[in-house]
């Protein structure tokens, strides 16, 4: 099975890294000092769960240079999708399988809109890992899993064979009957990346003051209300076994979009509270505590992105 990794970040650092040690063919997709460190040192993974780190790495900056796959993970930013779904035409065979990891709710339909979605299945991932230089991935909370299903919710021989590909690298994965639903389970709890993002604050930090607690709490109630409105199923008890799961996290535990904007970058805010604004109004439900938190952030964002 040829495998690509789109973003070698801390996602595809980790997955991809557990694949390519391993022993499976798997070529990523990385850029600047990143891919340099990749071709010229391999990839090192520190891991709550043990270290490692495979030595000869195939890396490319050009996602045409890959060569056609069968399985295409995407790990890149959410807002990133639209320009890599148009590349990605050049790697796709007729029974490739892309796999698409990131946060939000929209990652199949946006690469579905330019590559045919019979080659599109749902999925997502857990983990808390960061680059913490060139070449080197951080993993340093929660065990990694990966939970992907037909987006039709239909059993499959691909699915099989993916969560072999799983197993045998050591990840952790599970194959859901609904991954529509899995997908808003995890939308929920990420959505307060950006509250952590405006009040500059960690997971730590802001599970511990009363007032920000319940600020989060607040948070993921509205898009809980949202995904009951628009019909998704969700345990109604799912927002109170999120917080139990946050108060758990290590107490400096940030996000990736949290650290974006405190770093000045351009983050995934309209692929999170962003979207739950604009779906909030399209099916009257009414968000606040997501509004202000997007609200606040999209100055910084305009400036991120030279607006």
């Amino acid at each position: 099975m040829k495998i690509a990794v789109i973003g070698t970040g801390g996602v595809g650092g980790y997955f991809g890294g557990k694949m390519a040690k391993a022993g499976f063919d798997v070529t990523f997709l990385a850029r600047g000092n990143q891919l340099k460190a990749l071709q010229e040192k391999g990839l090192t993974v520190k891991s709550i769960l043990g270290d490692f780190h495979v030595d000869s790495v195939q890396a490319t900056d050009t996602i045409s240079k890959i060569g056609k796959c069968d399985l295409i993970i995407l790990c890149n930013k959410a807002w990133q999708l639209k320009e890599v779904a148009a590349d990605l035409k050049s790697i796709v065979k007729d029974d490739s399988v892309i796999l698409p990891l990131q946060n939000g709710v929209v990652a199949a339909d946006e690469i579905g809109a330019v590559i045919n979605k019979k080659n599109i299945i749902g999925g997502l991932c857990r983990i808390i890992s960061k680059i913490e230089s060139p070449g080197v991935i951080n993993h340093f909370g929660i065990t990694p899993i990966i939970v992907f299903g037909e987006l039709d919710n239909s059993k499959s021989d691909r699915a099989d064979r993916i969560k072999e590909l799983f197993d045998k690298s050591g990840i952790d994965s599970k194959i859901s009957d609904n991954i529509t639903s899995e997908l808003w389970k995890k939308f929920i709890g990420i959505c307060v990346s950006g509250l952590l993002a405006v009040t500059k604050s960690t997971y730590g930090e802001i599970r511990e003051l009363p007032e920000t607690r319940q600020m989060m709490i607040d948070l993921m109630n509205e898009v809980y209300q949202l995904a009951q409105r628009i019909g998704i199923h969700i345990e109604s008890d799912f927002v109170d076994k999120s917080v139990l799961a946050i108060d758990k996290f290590p107490y400096e535990t940030t996000s990736s979009l949290t650290r974006d904007v405190w770093e000045g970058k351009p983050s995934e805010i309209e692929y999170q509270n962003g979207t739950v604004v604009r779906l909030a109004k399209q099916y009257n439900v009414d968000v606040p505590v997501n509004r202000f938190v997007y609200c606040c952030i999209l100055p910084m964002e305009k400036k991120a992105r030279g607006k």
